[in-house]
C-alpha cells in the first residue's frame, strides 16, 4: 500500500526533511532526478512496485490510532459559503422538503440576472440576505423570500464566476464579501455592496521571481476560502500553455490584506519535494494550479487542496519527474501553510487529469473503528478515501506499472496510483467496442479508423505523435461542484461525464516558435517543441463518440465502499424526441446536493431538466423542465419556517447537441413547497 508524504517539522515550502517523501520508493528515484529509465519487463515492474509497497510501510498508524475524532462543526441548516459551507459538504439538514412532499414543489420567484456569461455560481445566504451575481458582472443582494433586489455592487470588471466569501468580526460591525474582481482580492460590505477602502490585492504582485509579469489580470472562478480570519486563494496560472506561472496557494489577513502565508506549489531549488523536478530552468515550470475549489476542515484546522496539472498539460519532456504538488491532494495548516501530508494521484501528469472536485469530509466505520475521512474524486473515474488527520488510505492504494512514451525526450512515469476500492465510477478505456451505436454507420466507421490508427493501451496511454485515445478524458469524469455527501448515512454521491479524447501532438514548426518565444518569455524552444490539439471526437449530431450512457450518476456507501447505485444522469433532448430514454445528459455539470430527508437534488443540461431523486435508490420523485440549461450547485436555506431551494438557469450548457431550440433568459429559480 502506497502511504502518504507527511511533514514533521519543516515549513511550508522550505527544505526541513532531507528525504524523499514516503510515497515514494528508491525505485522511482530514475524518474524523481531525472535519469534516463532503461526498459524493465512488466515482470520487473511489478516486483518492483511490490517493494516500493513494503517499504513504504504507513508513516502514520500510531497517528491514526491516538488522534481525537474531530468534532463535528456544522449543522448543516444554513448555505453560508460556497457549496454549502467551507466543508464543502452540499448537503443541507432541513428536512420541510421530504420524499413525500417533493412533488408539491412549485416556483416561489425568479430572478433574471440580464444580459451577459450565463451564470453557475453557487447563491450563499447569510444573516437573512442572498448574495448572487448578474450578468454585467455585478453582485446583488436579495430578499431570499421572495427574491426582491436590495442592492447591486458598485463592482466593475470581472467577478469570480462560482462564488464569494463572506466574514464578519467577532461583534459583527464589519461584514464583508470577499472575491475575485479583475484579478483583484477585493471586499465589499455586505450590507450596501460598496468596496472597503484600501483592500486591494493585485495576484500578479505575488508572481515568483523569474516570471514574466502578464499584462492581463490573473483571474479563477475559485472563489477561495475564508477561515478565522485568514482568505485563502490559489494564485490563478495565468494561461494554458507553457507561460503558465506556479499556482501558488496565498492566504491574506482578510482586514488589512496583508500577505500571512504562501506555499509553493512548485517547491523552489532546495525545498521539500524540489527533488521531483529538473533543477535546471525552474524558473519556467508552472500550472499545478487550484482552479477549481477546496475545502478546510475547521475543527482540525486544516485546508485540503487538490491540485492541478503541470504545464504544459501534455509533454512534459521539459520537467522530468513526478512534479510534485501537481495532481494532489495537499493537507495544509490553514493558519501557517504549514504541510501537513500530501499524496500525488498522479505522477508526471501529460493528460490534463487534474483534481478538480473539493474534497469532501465525514466520519465513517469501518472494521468498527470510527475514522475522519477526506474524499476525492478524480477526473479518471478514481476515488481516493483518506484519513484525514494523517493522509493514511483506508483502502490499500497501488502503485502499478503503466504504458510508456514513445515521445522524444518524453519520459513517462512507469508506474501510477491504483486504489483498489472503492470501484471507479466512470468508464477507463475507449475501444470500438464502445462507440456510439445511435450514430449512423458512416461515422461509426470513421470512428473506428481513428481508434486504428491511435496508441489505446488503456487508461494511461502517453499522449503521442500518432494520436493516443484517453477516456475518460480530460472534460470526462467528475468537474467542479460534482459530488456531495450525507455525512448521515455516510453516503458519497458523484455526477460524472464521458467524453473520450484523441491526445495527438503535434511538433510546432520554427515559424511558430519566433512567435511563441515572443508571447512566452519564460521558455526557450526546448520547453515548448509540441502542441496538442485534442479531438473530443464529437459527431456531425452532436453527439459524443462513446455509447450510452453519457454521464452517469454514482452512489457509495462509505463505510464500505460499495457502490449503492450507478445510473444514467438526465437525458438529452435530441434522444428524448426521438423516444430514447436512460441516455444521460451529455456532459452535464451540474452539481448534486443531498438533504437530511432523504433526497438528492441535481439538474442536467443536456435535458435542461432539475430532479429531485430517492437518495437511497436513485430513483426520481419529482422533476422540473426548464427552458435553459442548469449548470451550477443549488444552494439550500430556510426564512422563517420555510425552506428554500435556489439554483442558477441559463445557457445551453458544455457540448451542446445541435438542433436545441435557443435557450431561455438566464435567471434564479427559487422553489418551495406552498405557502400555507
Amino acid at each position: 500500500m502506497v502511504a502518504p508524504a507527511t511533514a514533521d517539522t519543516e515549513r511550508p515550502g522550505s527544505l526541513g526533511v532531507d528525504r524523499l517523501p514516503r510515497a515514494f520508493s528508491s525505485y522511482r528515484l530514475a524518474a524523481l532526478i531525472g535519469r534516463p529509465l532503461v526498459a524493465v519487463s512488466l515482470a520487473a515492474l511489478a516486483s518492483a512496485c511490490a517493494t516500493a509497497q513494503d517499504r513504504a510501510a504507513p508513516a502514520t498508524a500510531s497517528a491514526t490510532a491516538s488522534a481525537p475524532l474531530p468534532r463535528e462543526a456544522f449543522d448543516y441548516k444554513g448555505w453560508d459559503a460556497y457549496l454549502g459551507g467551507v466543508d464543502s459538504a452540499q448537503f443541507s439538514a432541513l428536512t420541510q422538503i421530504n420524499k413525500d412532499n417533493v412533488k408539491q414543489l412549485q416556483v416561489a420567484w425568479e430572478y433574471p440576472t440580464g444580459q451577459g456569461q450565463p451564470t453557475a455560481f453557487n447563491p450563499i445566504v447569510v444573516h437573512g440576505i442572498m448574495y448572487v451575481t448578474s450578468g454585467d458582472g455585478k453582485i446583488v443582494a436579495l430578499d431570499p423570500a421572495t427574491g426582491r433586489e436590495l442592492w447591486k455592487s458598485e463592482t466593475t470588471g470581472r467577478i469570480s464566476g462560482r462564488g464569494v466569501n463572506y466574514w464578519q468580526s467577532a461583534d459583527g460591525a464589519d461584514r464583508r464579501l470577499v472575491f475575485l474582481n479583475d484579478g483583484l482580492v477585493r471586499a465589499i460590505d455586505a450590507r450596501t455592496g460598496k468596496y472597503i477602502p484600501n483592500f486591494s490585492i493585485d495576484l500578479r504582485e505575488a508572481l515568483p521571481e523569474g516570471h514574466a509579469p502578464t499584462a492581463r489580470p490573473l483571474m479563477t472562478n475559485n472563489p477561495g476560502r475564508i477561515f478565522e480570519d485568514t482568505y485563502i486563494v490559489s494564485l490563478p496560472a495565468g494561461a494554458y500553455d507553457y507561460a503558465s506561472a506556479p499556482a501558488d496557494i496565498q492566504a491574506y489577513d482578510i482586514r488589512t490584506g496583508a500577505l500571512k502565508w504562501v506555499f509553493n506549489v512548485v517547491p523552489r531549488v532546495g525545498e521539500f519535494g524540489s527533488d521531483t523536478w529538473p533543477e535546471k530552468d525552474r524558473e519556467k515550470f508552472g500550472g499545478v494550479h487550484n482552479w477549481s475549489e477546496f475545502t478546510i476542515d475547521p475543527e482540525l484546522g486544516i485546508a485540503y487542496i487538490p491540485t492541478g496539472t503541470a504545464r504544459y498539460d501534455f509533454y512534459g519532456g521539459n520537467r522530468p519527474g513526478d512534479n510534485l504538488f501537481a495532481n494532489s491532494i495537499v493537507a495544509l495548516d490553514a493558519r501557517t501553510g504549514k504541510r501537513v501530508w500530501h499524496f500525488q494521484t498522479i505522477h508526471h501528469d501529460l493528460w490534463d487529469m487534474d483534481l478538480p472536485n473539493a474534497p469532501k469530509l465525514m466520519t465513517i466505520t469501518k472494521d468498527g473503528k470510527k475514522i475522519p475521512v477526506v474524499i476525492v474524486a478524480a477526473k479518471h473515474g478514481f476515488v481516493f478515501v483518506f484519513d484525514r488527520r494523517t493522509g493514511e488510505p483506508v483502502w490499500p492504494i497501488e502503485e502499478r506499472p503503466v504504458p510508456a512514451s514513445d515521445v522524444p525526450g518524453e519520459r513517462a512515469s512507469p508506474t501510477q496510483p491504483f486504489p483498489t476500492w472503492p470501484l471507479p465510477f466512470a468508464r477507463q478505456s475507449f475501444t470500438e467496442a464502445d462507440i456510439n451505436p445511435l450514430l449512423p454507420e458512416a461515422d461509426q466507421a470513421a470512428l473506428r479508423e481513428k481508434l486504428r490508427g491511435s496508441r489505446n493501451e488503456g487508461l494511461f496511454t502517453p499522449p503521442s505523435v500518432r494520436g493516443s485515445v484517453h477516456m475518460p478524458g480530460h472534460n470526462g469524469g467528475v468537474n467542479f461542484g460534482n459530488s456531495a455527501v450525507d455525512p448521515l448515512n455516510q453516503r458519497f454521491f458523484v455526477v460524472s461525464r464521458e467524453i473520450p479524447v484523441i491526445i495527438k501532438l503535434n511538433e510546432i514548426p520554427e515559424a511558430r516558435l519566433a512567435t511563441a518565444r515572443a508571447a512566452m518569455p519564460n521558455g526557450s524552444a526546448e520547453t515548448y517543441p509540441y502542441t496538442s490539439p485534442v479531438d473530443f471526437m464529437l459527431q456531425p449530431n452532436g453527439m459524443v463518440a462513446i455509447k450510452p450512457p453519457f454521464s452517469f450518476l454514482t452512489a457509495y456507501d462509505m463505510n464500505t465502499g460499495n457502490i449503492l447505485y450507478r445510473i444514467a444522469n438526465g437525458e438529452s433532448l435530441a434522444t428524448q424526441a426521438q423516444g430514447l430514454t436512460d441516455i444521460g445528459s451529455q456532459a452535464p455539470r451540474g452539481g448534486p446536493v443531498a438533504t437530511a430527508s432523504g433526497l438528492l437534488f441535481v439538474g442536467t443540461a443536456g435535458d435542461r431538466t432539475f430532479r429531485a431523486r430517492d437518495a437511497a435508490t436513485g430513483t426520481v420523485l419529482w422533476e422540473h423542465k426548464f427552458d435553459a440549461a442548469t449548470e451550477g450547485v443549488p444552494a439550500i436555506y430556510e426564512v422563517n419556517g420555510r425552506q428554500y431551494i435556489t439554483l442558477p438557469v441559463g445557457g445551453d450548457g458544455l457540448f451542446a447537441q445541435r438542433g436545441n431550440p435557443a435557450p431561455g433568459p438566464s435567471r434564479y429559480v427559487t422553489f418551495a413547497l406552498p405557502a400555507r
